[in-house]
């Protein structure tokens, strides 16, 4: 790490030097803020040692000229005890801290490895913020079609705006990834971008989750806690499933657009927000609204802008990519050297509808990266229903000539079925529930009459099922 040292005293660099090159800094020397300023032109400065007490141009001036041409760079005052004011005004200039003199030499090893720890914790959070920017960055998301290109360029031209939008789209189309693409394409990016699955909390939880609570305003509530929307204060927050929200929490999340403020659960004071609102739905809002589940004020208050997420069956030229993308990021994170698929293999890929979209393609990419053990996937490794496919032209079964139990017959394939919907949801029985089109209770019970208990099981059982008979 390098450090400037200014002042005009000779005695006093000379000591600073000795005292900081013993702790192993390299060290660079200026008697004037000129000669400091003109050195910060061509050298690598970490850290600068300022007197505030110089001859030509002064130690604030120095100071601010500083802040303009390198406003990271962290600054020690060194000032005498008959100067503390002007140390004082240092600090409001943007300086470090200051050290009166005379000081202790530990004093001056402290405060220095102290500011250089800020500006490393600063650089990595630069370093971090930039590297999540890219990372959700429109051009991150996979898709050269039509369709995508016309995703592309919405989100570019609402993302700089302060408008609320609407993601709409089947489960597993990426509209989370879009959310964030949108948040970090914004002047918000450098705030909180705060997620919230709306569908996953019951209505108590999720108002308070929201718009937080006062000490007691409910049992269990034995503290005041701030809601998320005060935590994207700034910045953005994504409602996912939005339709899934109850009336009255619609209503105050109508307040909250209209009024930007709201109150805690308990509290009458009001507290004020500046959040965007990018909310996201796979549910039909006109049918809601008709229904009277779904406020009308409020859907064109998130409807400013619309954007449609296509699902992968109506996208297929993209397929290709995201399995090239979906192997090098699962290959890499299992330390596996696969590097492509079977023309076999991607026909399969190509040719199935895909009902859990791109989410489902990326699951099916992952197992086959885990369970392969060369460099190419094959079909042996996509699961069966890819390979086994239901004709639904024909009868899904062939009676033999010996017969059969048509009731164990309809067991087998309703726990192939129910098998399959649990690795498409990864698991989450409601939204497995919803590919099958039945009530969660009603998926659960039938879970249990045919064995079928935990997620874990679901997995081991499916790699022992046989796939039903087809024609």
């Amino acid at each position: 790490m390098r450090i400037l040292i200014v002042d005009d005293e000779e005695v006093l660099r000379d000591v600073l030097e000795v005292v900081l090159r013993r702790e192993g800094f390299d060290i660079v020397l200026a008697s004037s803020g000129e000669e400091a300023l003109s050195l910060l032109d061509g050298d690598e400065i970490d850290l600068m040692i300022l007197d505030i007490m110089l001859p030509g141009i002064s130690g604030i001036d120095t100071l601010r000229a500083v802040r303009i041409s390198n406003p990271s760079l962290p600054v020690i005052i060194i000032t005498a005890f008959s100067s503390i004011d002007g140390a004082i005004e240092a600090m409001k200039h943007g300086a470090f801290h200051y050290i009166p003199k005379p000081f202790k030499n530990e004093e001056v090893v402290m405060t220095v490895n102290k500011a250089l720890e800020q500006r490393r914790l600063t650089h990595e959070n630069e370093r971090l913020k930039a590297e999540l920017s890219e990372k959700f960055s429109y051009s991150n998301i996979i898709g050269k079609s039509e369709t995508m290109r016309k995703v592309f360029d919405l989100i570019r031209l609402a993302a700089p705006s302060r408008s609320n939008i609407l993601i709409q789209g089947e489960s597993g189309t990426g509209k989370e990834l879009v959310a964030k693409a949108i948040h970090h394409a914004s002047p918000r990016a450098r705030n909180a971008f705060v997620t919230v699955n709306s569908g996953s909390l019951p209505p108590e939880l999720l108002e308070s989750s929201l718009f937080g609570h006062m000490k007691g305003a409910f049992t269990g509530a034995i503290a005041t806690k701030r809601g998320l929307f005060e935590v994207a204060d700034g910045g953005s927050i994504f409602l996912d499933e939005i339709g899934n929200i109850n009336l009255e929490t619609q209503a105050k999340l109508l307040r909250v657009i209209q009024e930007k403020e709201f109150m805690r659960l308990g509290s009458v004071e009001t507290v004020k927000v500046d959040v965007r609102i990018i909310a996201a739905t796979n549910a039909d809002l006109s049918k809601l609204m008709r229904d009277n589940l779904f406020r009308e004020d409020l859907f064109y208050r998130l409807n400013v802008i619309t954007l449609q997420l296509p699902p992968l069956r109506r996208r297929r030229e993209d397929i290709p990519l995201l399995v090239s993308h979906f192997l090098d990021e699962y290959a890499e994170e299992n330390k596996r050297k696969v590097r492509e698929v079977t023309p076999e293999a991607m026909r399969l890929l190509m040719d199935s509808g895909w009902p859990g979209n791109v989410r489902e393609l990326e699951n099916t990419i992952e197992r086959a990266v885990v369970l392969c053990t060369t460099d190419r996937i094959g079909t042996e490794l996509m699961p069966d229903y890819l390979r086994f496919p239901v004709n639904t032209d024909q009868p899904a079964m062939i009676v033999p000539a010996e017969g059969l139990s048509l009731k164990d017959a309809v067991s087998r394939y309703e726990r192939a079925m129910i098998l399959q919907s649990l690795e498409l949801s990864n698991g989450v029985q409601k939204k497995a529930a919803e590919l099958l089109q039945l009530k969660p209770s009603t998926l659960n019970e039938m879970m249990k009459r045919l064995g079928i208990h935990t997620r874990s099981n679901a997995v081991d059982d499916s790699s022992s099922e046989a796939p039903p008979p087809t024609s």
